[in-house]
């Protein structure tokens, strides 16, 4: 059977907009509800608001009013999350607060996995039921996060699972032509790219790896279909030219030298962006044909 995909419409967009909004409303009342109650009435309240967003996309569904009800799936999943986060601060085996590392994946926590691994059983099962592809994008992020945690110990071993993790992500979106792996590919592309700018991020001579890079992304996107690819190309090319421009408005250029005691080049921002911005017109026009996402 195929897979439904929601289409962009007013109707559409007011439902997204509306079921979030809703979502966001619940996070401002658990963070109130949690610094009014104790851990006992918290997960309490935690577990009603799981309860609401719940019925209401199992009773939008029984109507047939997919979309609503995906939506409100969706909510409910991450409503499932904070419950369970409330349930197990409440047991004890969860503590809130920043560890000194600054690493969400420091330390081996049984608690912590557990509750990932339900966080991503809910989401595989939510999307099993209501049919909706927005609940995958929950699955991506639980599913980076639960590997992560489990293998990692943060550092740098984190970032080369995450590069491997966003590796496995286009090797499966690869695989599928469903809606739902946009997400796929999408995940593999934050994830890649965000494990190559930890490394490269530096040096003039790291940004222009950044540039091959983002090249390697425009010519995924034209082999996948999938303009997200696309998309994170141009914003790695901008963010490489803003380097290059902060860098040789007050430094040295590679042609005409110079130093740091050199007077500010304030024409060079205006060049570097408009060398960038022919750069995507030119990778556009070559690349052709249209994208699917």
């Amino acid at each position: 059977m195929l897979e439904r995909k929601p289409v962009w419409t007013t109707s559409s967009f007011l439902l997204y907009t509306g079921a979030l909004t809703v979502l966001a409303a619940a996070v401002g009342a658990l963070a109130y509800l949690s610094a009014e109650y104790g851990d006992a009435a918290y997960a309490a309240w935690a577990l009603l608001v799981l309860a609401v967003l719940f019925a209401l996309a199992t009773a939008l569904s029984g109507r047939g009013l997919w979309l609503a009800a995906g939506v409100f799936a969706f909510t409910s999943v991450l409503a499932w999350a904070a419950f369970l986060g409330a349930l197990w601060v409440w047991f004890g085996w969860l503590h809130v607060g920043v560890r000194s590392s600054g690493s969400p994946f420091r330390g081996f926590s049984v608690a912590r996995l557990a509750l990932e691994l339900l966080v991503l059983v809910a989401a595989r099962e939510a999307r099993r039921r209501f049919d909706f592809p927005f609940i995958s994008l929950v699955s991506v992020i639980v599913g980076w996060v639960f590997i992560t945690d489990l293998v990692s110990n943060g550092g740098t071993w984190t970032i080369v699972v995450t590069l491997l993790v966003g590796l496995a992500y286009l090797a499966a979106g690869s695989t599928s032509d469903e809606p739902s792996a946009f997400w796929l590919h999408l995940a593999a592309g934050v994830l890649i790219g965000a494990s190559l700018l930890h490394w490269w991020h530096g040096s003039d001579w790291q940004w222009a790896l950044i540039c091959l890079a983002a090249l390697g992304y425009v010519w995924l996107a034209v082999r996948t279909g999938r303009s997200s690819w696309a998309v994170l190309a141009a914003i790695g090319l901008l963010a490489a030219a803003a380097h290059f421009a902060v860098a040789w408005t007050h430094g040295r250029l590679p042609v005409l030298g110079g130093g740091s005691g050199s007077p500010l080049r304030l024409w060079v921002p205006s060049v570097v962006f408009a060398v960038a911005g022919f750069l995507l017109a030119g990778l556009g026009s070559a690349s052709g044909r249209g994208s699917r996402t």
